[in-house]
């Protein structure tokens, strides 16, 4: 075992322990599978990153760093959490070896850094005080099949004509996502999880009319919830970059959202969780700020 530099930060909220926390190991070399494996059961967290060199061929390809993310039982390629996360910790790591030791000072001298992980590369940019990291296409799209929304529609304790659209928002984790009339509607909501064992379920509800007119600046415009299988049966994620990034690829694309807003999550959790969404060119970017709460060294 040695000392590593560690951090862990809660992402997509800018007040302390209202968002999503990831756990990040800023120097993982030396360590093998089942060493990080056995770290991310330990921390318990949704996810554990691991920071390394870039590969040569990432290295070639622009990447300042490589990540392996893992939740407690598994490896996973890509999350949009633990990607801004890693990328605020790996920032203010380097911010501290060049200008002192503040630690939520994230200043670099670039503006878009590149992350090498599982799905290949992953560009992140800054935007003022937040990171935004670039959609990863989504590998299946679509709308789901009627026996497959009649059975969320029945997991999810509501009739199936409350279910106003639906689609695969499938990039990793296999989201199957719904549409509610209302954010309400989606707080209300206490699923069943033997039904919706197994699914990776996203919900997603309107505070108001969905138009850009409609939208205050700095107001969410949709809230999101996030079901997912665990071990105990079905966990729900706080703030999820994934899903968010894939309900924004969908409602966009179909005109239902405008190219710019924010989703709020985590609030039936007792969290603050804020995602902002654009789409810029015709790629979506999902951002959020992020606060390191803890700060030092784990023997590992």
């Amino acid at each position: 075992m040695k000392s590593r530099p560690f951090k862990q930060v809660d992402v997509f909220t800018a007040t302390p322990y209202r968002g999503n926390p990831v756990a990040v190991v800023l120097d993982a070399q030396g360590l093998d599978d089942a060493q990080m494996q056995a770290f991310a059961r330990w921390t318990n967290l949704s996810e554990t990153t691991f920071v390394l060199p870039p590969t040569e061929a990432g290295r070639a390809a622009g990447a300042n760093y490589r990540v392996r993310i893992f939740t407690p039982a598994t490896e996973l390629p890509f999350a949009g959490h633990p990607t801004l996360g890693t990328c605020h910790a790996w920032l203010q790591a380097q911010a501290a070896s060049k200008l002192g030791s503040d630690p939520n000072s994230s200043t670099n001298s670039s503006d878009c850094l590149v992350q090498e992980c599982g799905v290949g590369l992953v560009t992140i940019r800054r935007e003022g005080g937040r990171l935004a990291f670039a959609a990863p296409p989504r590998l299946r799209s679509g709308p789901l099949d009627e026996s497959g929304v009649a059975l969320i529609a029945r997991g999810l304790g509501v009739a199936r004509s409350d279910i106003v659209r639906h689609a695969w928002c499938d990039n990793g984790p296999k989201w199957r996502a719904v549409m509610l009339r209302s954010a309400q509607q989606v707080l209300a909501l206490q699923p069943d999880a033997a039904v919706l064992a197994g699914l990776y379920t996203g919900v997603v509800g309107p505070y108001g009319a969905t138009t850009a007119a409609a939208t205050a600046v700095d107001a969410p415009l949709l809230e999101v919830r996030a079901f997912f299988p665990n071990g105990s049966g079905m966990g729900e994620d706080p703030v999820t970059g994934s899903l968010n990034a894939a309900l924004a690829q969908w409602l966009i694309e179909d005109g239902v959202a405008p190219a710019r807003y924010i989703a709020s999550q985590g609030t039936a959790l007792g969290r603050e969780g804020r995602v902002h969404l654009a789409c810029v060119d015709g790629e979506v970017w999902v951002g959020g700020e992020c606060v390191t709460c803890i700060d030092g060294e784990v023997m590992l």
